[in-house]
């Protein structure tokens, strides 16, 4: 197993503090890497980083804002006091917004996309100019990468963005030696995506198109994102594994 092992890797988990991120803080630091776990909130990063450390991990906090480029050069420049050196970055800050398409507005796309793909392309940038070969990026894309749903036209403008900026950077920095892949979660329960599972009409008919028939877990996201960012795929770049129960597969 020492192919898959993250012991003396340094990894960077962009919204950290709960859903996913926190889950892939977790998944990273068990498998031996030591992370520092960014997001905006202090409080939910330091109970995040001293549960870690209570379980003998290391764990270190980064208030990181990936809504606009200056904050993101501003959080890196505290990360290079830190560390001199990031071997994986998990590029998983996201927003979204369910609204009908008519009724989005300018300041509504601008949140989504500045948060969700602008955001993730300067934490890949900065991330890059501190790594060196072997090390590994991990962008969080999403079934709306590959398919339109409806309500979600910024969030899939966003996400459908992120698979491109997978495959240009992976092409572009692989003579650098720095691998870059996604996951594309399908239908999780997180705080973020609540609003659709409040509805139970929706979720009834939406477990029917899922083979497997369950939602996924959030521990199910784990194995996918150590391995991508482990030794074992050390011939894997530009790609994005699709964790959806067979969704996508059916459709």
């Amino acid at each position: 197993m020492s192919h898959f092992s993250l012991h003396g890797r340094k990894a960077l988990i962009t919204g950290a503090t709960r859903g996913i991120g926190r889950a892939l803080a977790l998944a990273l630091a068990e498998d031996g890497a030591e992370v520092f776990c960014a997001g905006r909130d202090e409080a939910a990063l330091d109970r995040l980083a001293q549960g870690l450390r209570a379980t003998g991990h290391k764990a270190h906090t980064l208030r990181l804002d990936v809504s606009a480029p200056a904050r993101i050069a501003e959080g890196f420049e505290i990360l290079k006091s830190m560390t001199s050196t990031l071997d994986i970055l998990v590029n998983n800050a996201g927003v979204e917004d369910v609204r009908p398409s008519l009724d989005v507005d300018e300041a509504l796309w601008d949140k989504i996309l500045d948060t969700n793909l602008k955001g993730a392309f300067f934490c890949a940038q900065n991330a890059a100019r501190m790594m060196g070969k072997g090390a590994a990026i991990l962008n969080l894309c999403s079934l709306t990468s590959e398919v339109g749903v409806p309500t979600a036209a910024p969030y899939g403008a966003s996400k459908s963005g992120m698979l491109g900026i997978t495959r240009a950077l992976a092409a572009e920095w692989a003579p650098r030696g720095i691998r870059v892949n996604g996951i594309g979660p399908g239908y999780f329960r997180t705080a973020m995506t609540e609003v659709f599972y409040e509805n139970e009409a929706w979720a009834r008919a939406m477990l029917e198109k899922i083979p497997l028939a369950r939602f996924g877990e959030l521990e199910d996201l784990a194995g996918a994102a150590v391995f991508l960012c482990s030794p074992a795929a050390a011939y894997i770049t530009g790609q994005v594994l699709y964790i959806d129960g067979g969704y996508l597969a059916s459709i």
